[in-house]
């Protein structure tokens, strides 16, 4: 399969559609003890290419990342190996702990869940405003990115 890996991958367009496209990523950061702590999550993502999430602000994966920002990100689908396709991130994750950014992202990722494609309307980000006191923004930003689609193989291994 190194052999043909280059076949395989996903270039800078495939990519960024396969992200726009998906719903829930993998989170993993790495734990106090050692082993990986993974999380499934729902994001958004940034002008800039960051990937945007929200989570409670005692949640283990902020500790974690308070730690060591250290992380990456899997989003993967197929449900036969002819037929896998995903993008690996490796990075590192930003706690952004500000009420305003955080009211953003839950607006901008729940648009993006619902299908919207603009931002929910001021009324619909304040009902969420108590969601926003309690949690955090985690920007990612990828260092090193993987990526694949076997379907490009014609079935061929």
């Amino acid at each position: 399969m190194a052999l043909k890996r280059h076949l395989i991958r996903l270039d800078a367009r495939e990519r960024e559609e396969f992200l726009a496209a998906g719903k829930t990523i993998y989170l993993a950061s790495n734990g106090e003890d050692g082993y990986p702590h993974l999380i499934a999550m729902w994001y958004a993502l940034e002008p800039d290419g960051a990937i945007a999430m929200t989570t409670f602000r005692k949640s283990q994966k902020v500790k974690n990342l308070q730690r060591d920002p250290r992380c990456s990100l899997l989003l993967e689908e197929g449900a036969t190996y002819d037929r896998l396709k995903g993008v690996f991130l490796r990075g590192r994750c930003e706690i952004v702990d500000d009420e305003e950014r955080t009211l953003r992202t839950l607006g901008a990722v729940g648009a993006r869940m619902a299908g919207a494609v603009a931002a929910p309307p001021v009324e619909a980000l304040e009902a969420m405003r108590g969601q926003a006191r309690k949690r955090v923004t985690l920007l990612f930003r990828a260092e090193k990115t993987r990526t694949w689609d076997h379907s490009k193989l014609g079935g061929a291994y």
